[in-house]
């Protein structure tokens, strides 16, 4: 059974920094693009960044884009998110997903997850 475990999320202030960590089980965790999303209330859940199996493509959000980086550590079977320069509307929680089909890279949608998360809360306060 595959599961994903999100932790790092936390309360912080505006122009801080959190480092999320998403760590797996249950699958081969190195041949598997992964992502993180996010869902604020009253908004729809958006795509923040993903990476792909390899490591070596990673895809941003434009909201994002500049503050926050998608990295992988196969040996430990987790992906992690480091967001600096936080700002209030980076406020949701955030889920992390493995794709569905292994060996893909390029674009990483909604459509593509396979498995999620639970979610971690981050706050960003003004």
């Amino acid at each position: 059974q595959v599961q994903l475990e999100e932790s790092g999320g936390g309360l912080v202030q505006a122009g801080g920094s959190l480092r999320l960590s998403c760590a797996t089980s249950g699958r081969t965790f190195g041949t598997y693009s992964m992502a993180w999303f996010r869902h604020a209330p009253g908004k729809e859940r958006e795509f923040v960044a993903a990476i792909n199996w390899t490591g070596s493509g990673t895809y941003y959000a434009d909201s994002v884009k500049g503050r926050f980086t998608i990295s992988r550590d196969n040996a430990r079977n987790t992906v992690n998110l480091q967001m600096n320069a936080l700002k209030p509307e980076d406020t949701a929680v955030y889920y992390c997903a493995t794709n569905r089909q292994p060996y893909r890279t390029g674009r990483f949608q909604e459509s593509d997850a396979g498995f999620w998360g639970q979610g971690t809360q981050v706050t960003v306060s003004s």
